[in-house]
């Protein structure tokens, strides 16, 4: 499947220097998911990047038709205590 990225998602990438085949390798093959509280027909996916120094990277996306929409994507410092609670 096809990533789009979203402007937004571009710059945040940009701006933080995150490589495109992390993003996709989190959505491809994350750690784990959550449904967003707000938006529940986006997902988020997270998971650990080595070159990041093992911070887990959260990816917002979506699926339309045969691609995926990525919204943002950042370093989510507080990923692991809310993957401890679930």
């Amino acid at each position: 499947m096809p990533l789009i990225f979203k402007p937004h998602a571009r710059e945040a990438m940009e701006r933080r220097s995150i490589a495109p085949e992390w993003v996709t390798d989190t959505v491809l093959h994350p750690e784990w998911t959550e449904a967003d509280p707000v938006h529940p027909e986006r997902t988020r996916s997270y998971r650990a990047i080595p070159e990041l120094g093992g911070r887990i990277l959260r990816v917002v996306h979506w699926p339309e038709g045969s691609d995926i929409v990525v919204l943002t994507v950042f370093p989510d410092r507080d990923a692991e205590k809310r993957r401890a609670r679930s």
